[in-house]
């Protein structure tokens, strides 16, 4: 047993010596672009872009679903988006509440009668209201698709214009995240199909009118960690995966995509638990089927404001609906796996995933499991184990603190010194127990998808977008 032991130890050295070495050249690639991107918006043009002819219109899909304490206030920020023309599509989603009402009192919804064309496969629209006080408005009420990859179907088919934006009528837009957005379409018009940009942490900020007015660091040490691990993931690994076209993922809480590509590819996938990921695969899959050009990019400027889960149950319902998310697109695009012709993607992005974040739980799991079965039989090398775990945990750290040190260098409001000191704290605390327990939720998801269960969306609690008061 003991040889046993020694075997599967040598195994876990190894694989994650692997995994560190594909974070430091995701992070190196990352910090490079990053220093183009700084260069290239040193140089401004967000009012060229503004001004110009040749910027697309776009339309910004809302999706609703008893939202009728924030609905209004979604709306009248996304009134005050810097962007030429814009038309705003609110998706009520068979709302029990008085979601429509609320609509319908603050803009003077009428019913429209122009027919609408269903180009994508969606819940059936009961009724399409239009405003008397914003021409821009439309208003959609369907019956409920039972997930929120429908009710974004029939916002599609409600868009006018050529880009279509996806976001949540719960999240907080930059004023010019728009702006910033378009210009991978402007610069590549025909290659470029989907941008993606930086989603962060609200959490702890103070939001006013529909805006962010000021950046700190969340309370809850939750949703602090969460902070760091969400800027090590846009800022110091999507940035490198889309310099080197391997792209799989746009968030689902922001995203431009061509409306014409979504509508070749059928929309999203409502029976898909990670809908956003399923997406960029299948768009991508579908373009290198047919030997067209296709661009798919993350843009860092774009900056959309999110609220993260406060509570361990919250956070552990959202972790393995992302998880079981990943698990299945891995298994419904496996064709793409390893294929040249699926690009970059296919050849260095969905093997990582399948590695380094499908296999990387189940490594992690048997590690913890061997370290357990070691001391039990007493073939443990509790040297080894302390200087590897010593190792691991600073490697982490490391990473942590760098992308955080990037995100500060490029940011256009930086935190207090205060709040810089609380994240870098967060940076340990993320190595010890956090990155455990994320370990041991993935595994109970893919127990889950093996036998067939948790294909259900749990919604989480929101505490709304309200500053905590300052201490004295």
């Amino acid at each position: 047993m003991s040889t046993v032991v020694t075997v599967v130890s040598s195994l876990f050295l190894a694989y994650f010596i692997a995994l560190d070495l594909v974070y430091a050249s995701l992070f190196a690639v990352s910090f490079y672009q990053s220093g183009v991107h700084m260069r290239r918006r040193a140089l401004g043009g967000d009012d060229v872009v503004l001004r110009s002819p040749l910027t697309p219109p776009m339309s910004i899909v809302l999706p609703a679903y008893n939202e009728e304490a924030c609905i209004v206030a979604s709306v009248d920020a996304a009134r005050l988006l810097e962007y030429p023309e814009l038309e705003i599509v609110v998706v009520d989603d068979g709302s029990t509440d008085e979601t429509l009402a609320r609509l319908t009192e603050a803009y003077d919804l009428v019913r429209s009668r122009a027919p609408l064309r269903l180009q994508v496969p969606c819940a059936p629209i009961r009724a399409v209201h239009i405003s008397r006080r914003l021409p821009n408005l439309v208003v959609l009420c369907k019956e409920n698709g039972g997930c929120k990859a429908d009710a974004l179907n029939a916002g599609i088919n409600a868009a006018r214009y050529p880009l279509v934006c996806v976001t949540d009528a719960d999240t907080v837009l930059e004023k010019d995240a728009l702006l910033r957005a378009v210009r991978p379409f402007l610069e590549r018009p025909r290659e470029t199909v989907a941008v993606g940009g930086t989603v962060r942490i609200v959490n702890g900020c103070t939001v006013d009118d529909g805006r962010v007015t000021r950046v700190a660091a969340p309370r809850s040490l939750l949703a602090a960690v969460q902070v760091v691990e969400y800027m090590r993931a846009f800022i110091a690994s999507r940035m490198a995966w889309s310099s080197i076209g391997g792209l799989f993922l746009i968030s689902g809480a922001f995203g431009v995509f061509r409306k014409d590509a979504l509508v070749e590819v059928g929309g999203y996938d409502v029976r898909a638990i990670g809908e956003d990921m399923e997406l960029v695969l299948r768009l991508r899959h579908h373009f290198s089927a047919r030997r067209r050009r296709s661009r798919i990019v993350f843009v860092p400027d774009p900056v959309v404001w999110t609220e993260a889960p406060e509570s361990l149950g919250d956070l552990r319902r959202q972790r393995k609906r992302w998880h079981r998310g990943l698990l299945q697109c891995l298994w419904w695009h496996r064709g793409m796996l390893l294929r040249p012709s699926c690009g970059a993607v296919g050849v260095l992005g969905l093997p990582y995933l399948w590695l380094f974040e499908a296999g990387g739980t189940v490594m992690e799991v048997v590690g913890y499991v061997t370290v357990v079965v070691g001391a039990v039989l007493g073939v443990l090398d509790v040297e080894f184990l302390v200087l590897f775990t010593l190792l691991a945990m600073a490697y982490g750290v490391a990473l942590s603190v760098s992308a955080l040190a990037m995100d500060e260098s490029r940011s256009l409001r930086p935190q207090s010194a205060g709040d810089i000191g609380r994240l870098l704290l967060c940076t340990l605390l993320e190595n010890v127990g956090y990155r455990q327990m994320n370990a041991l939720w993935r595994f109970t998801a893919m127990l889950d998808m093996l036998r067939g269960r948790g294909h259900t969306w749990d919604p989480l609690s929101r505490k709304g977008f309200k500053a905590e008061p300052d201490e004295s």
